[in-house]
C-alpha cells in the first residue's frame, strides 16, 4: 500500500468516516495523539538515559546515531525506529519501559489517515492492489517515494517527508516476512510511465518493479492504456486478508480514507479486482512491457 484527513477504528460503524484535524499548510504536522506519544517516549528516554549516566554524545555513539538525533528523539520531533527502540530499552536497563510504547510509536510514522491501513497490512497474509495515480507504496524505491512526498500539496516540511519515506519503506519488510503474503498489483500503464522525480528516477523505479515481479509469491499486471474496457476508472483500492481471517478493503481518495469491513463493500470490490485482471496484460506480458519502457528511457 501513499494527507483534512479521515480515518475508520474500531467502534466505527463499517465505511464509517472519521475527520482529523487538517494539517497546516508547510506544518506536515499531524494532529495531538501523534505527538504526545512521540513526546512521552522522548521523556522516558531522556530519563533512562540521565540515569545511566549517559550524555547525549555517548549514548548515540553506542546506538549508531549524533547526538542531535538523540536530542530530537527526547524532544519528539522524530520518530524512532523499531531497531533503536530495541537498543535503547537494553542499553539502558529500561526494563521494558521503552518496549511497552513500540507500537505505538511505530503508528506515529504514518499519517493519521494511514494508521489503521497500515496495522492491517502487516498483520495480511494476502494482498492486492489497483492503482492508477502512482505506483504502490510497497513498490516503491526512496527515490521515488521522496518524489511523491515532495509533491504533496498543502507542502510537508523536510523533517516530515523524512519521516514518511523510511515508514514506507518499513512497509516493504512485508516481502521479507515467512510465509510472505500472496501479493498482486494491477497498474495503470500512466502510472509506470508518468516522470515522478524524473527519468533517472522512473527507471530505478521500473527496475524495482521488475524484482518484484519474479518473486514467487508476487504477480504484478499491467493495465495498458490502449485497453478499451477497464473497470478500475472509480479509483485506487486495496484488498487485504489477515491472519485473522478478516477481508478488508482500503479505499482512499484525495487523502480521505476509508477502510471497509462489511462484506457486501468488500464483496464488491473483490468481483471489481478480479475483472481487472482479467482485463489487464498476464503478468510475464507485463513484465515485457516493463522492460519494453525501460528500453524506452
Amino acid at each position: 500500500m501513499s494527507e483534512p484527513t479521515d480515518t475508520w477504528d474500531a467502534e466505527s460503524s463499517p465505511g464509517e468516516q472519521r475527520p482529523e484535524p487538517e494539517t497546516g499548510a508547510g506544518a506536515g504536522a499531524d494532529p495531538g495523539a501523534r505527538s504526545a506519544i512521540l513526546r512521552v517516549f522522548g521523556r522516558q528516554l531522556k530519563r533512562c538515559r540521565v540515569r545511566a549516566g549517559l550524555e547525549r554524545p555517548e549514548f548515540g555513539a553506542m546506538v549508531g546515531y549524533s547526538a542531535s538525533t538523540i536530542a530530537a528523539f527526547e524532544q519528539g520531533r522524530r520518530i524512532p525506529p523499531p531497531r533503536f527502540i530495541d537498543q535503547a530499552d537494553e542499553l539502558l536497563d529500561a526494563g521494558g519501559v521503552l518496549l511497552e510504547m513500540k507500537d505505538e510509536v511505530a503508528k506515529a510514522q504514518y499519517p493519521p489517515f494511514f494508521q489503521d491501513a497500515a496495522e492491517l497490512e502487516a498483520k495480511a497474509v494476502e494482498l492486492h492492489v489497483y492503482a492508477n495515480q502512482a505506483v504502490p507504496g510497497l513498490l516503491q524505491t526512496k527515490e521515488y517515494a521522496r518524489s511523491v512526498f515532495g509533491m504533496m500539496r498543502p507542502p510537508l516540511n523536510e523533517d516530515t517527508i523524512e519521516q514518511r519515506v523510511v515508514a514506507r519503506l518499513a512497509r516493504q519488510e512485508l516481502f521479507a516476512k515467512h510465509p510472505t503474503p500472496l501479493m498482486s498489483f494491477v497498474i495503470d500503464e500512466s502510472v509506470l510511465r508518468r516522470p515522478i522525480g524524473g527519468r533517472e528516477v522512473l527507471r530505478g523505479q521500473l527496475e524495482k518493479i521488475l524484482l518484484a515481479g519474479h518473486q514467487r509469491a508476487v504477480e504484478i499486471q499491467l493495465m495498458p492504456l490502449s485497453s478499451e474496457q477497464n473497470a478500475g476508472l472509480a479509483g485506487p483500492f486495496t484488498l487485504i486478508e489477515t491472519d485473522e481471517n478478516q477481508r478488508i478493503a482500503y479505499v482512499e481518495v484525495q487523502n480521505v480514507s476509508q477502510v471497509h469491513t462489511e462484506r457486501r463493500l468488500v464483496r464488491g470490490l473483490e468481483i471489481k479486482y478480479g475483472i481487472l485482471r482479467a482485463q489487464a496484460l498476464t503478468p510475464q506480458a507485463s513484465l515485457n512491457y516493463v522492460e519494453e519502457l525501460l528500453r524506452e528511457l
